[in-house]
């Protein structure tokens, strides 16, 4: 039978990104979105044969049911990638709500585990599969006032390792990728709001600019294919070489 991709918070940035690079490997991708209607219309744009479902992924019974649709309607699920997150609260950890802290957690980090769950046993049926957790430079590093997201990303690192090596001798491959900074829409939003500084990270990073989103899903099609068979329970990171950087931002050349 022909593979099958799932990708949460496949409608836009990474994830649609992810979901048109694998198609070109994978004969049936699944875009998963919180909004259902922008989900069922990448996988339209993706042409025949893939389908747009519109979940929440901290809803246990929400992911089962889709889970169980793919199943009905393919049989068989080879590939998940954990996309789906939100940005956190950025502010002082003193002045952070609880309720918004929660919630980053929430989405990112339970949602991930929910998904996965849910997709795993299937795998494990067969013996079979490849996951790809998102994770971020936020959960190697400090970064001030970021606790909700760092710790979301932190917890996800730490989930990767203990799920690769509970599976790895049942055929099921889990790995993460730690993105950098990555033009997406979002990023677009938040520079013209004056929230960040592009011009400031792309001179904090080694090779002086922001991913563009089809690069980690480069990275992630990677890991998700045969060429990685003997990988799991390992972080990409995919930054540029903003965490390999141990001198100021002067010793760079420009």
């Amino acid at each position: 039978m022909s593979a099958v991709a799932l990708v949460t918070g496949g409608a836009q940035g990474i994830g649609w990104a992810t979901a048109r690079r694998l198609v070109r490997d994978i004969a049936h991708m699944v875009v998963i979105d919180l909004d259902g209607a922008a989900a069922e219309a990448r996988a339209e744009e993706l042409g025949s044969g893939h389908l747009g479902v519109g979940a929440d992924v901290t809803d246990a019974a929400q992911v089962r049911a889709l889970v169980g649709r793919v199943m009905a309607d393919f049989g068989r699920i080879d590939v998940l990638v954990n996309n789906a997150g939100i940005a956190d609260q950025p502010g002082e950890t003193l002045v952070q709500s609880g309720e918004a802290f929660e919630r980053v957690l929430r989405v990112n980090l339970c949602g991930t585990f929910l998904v996965t769950q849910a997709v795993a046993g299937e795998m494990l049926a067969r013996r079979q599969g490849a996951i790809v957790n998102l994770s971020s430079i936020a959960g190697l590093g400090g970064i001030p006032t970021r606790n909700a997201y760092s710790a979301a990303k932190a917890g996800i690192l730490g989930m990767t390792r203990s799920m690769a090596c509970e599976w790895a001798r049942q055929g099921v491959r889990v790995n993460a990728i730690a993105p950098g900074y990555v033009r997406t829409s979002l990023v677009e939003e938040l520079e013209e709001r004056g929230t960040i500084d592009t011009a400031a990270l792309e001179a904090r990073i080694p090779m002086g600019r922001l991913a563009d989103p089809t690069e980690i899903a480069e990275a992630i099609a990677f890991l998700t294919s045969p060429q990685a068979s003997f990988i799991t329970g390992s972080v990409l990171v995919a930054d540029g070489g903003w965490s390999a950087l141990g001198a100021p931002e002067v010793s760079l050349q420009p």
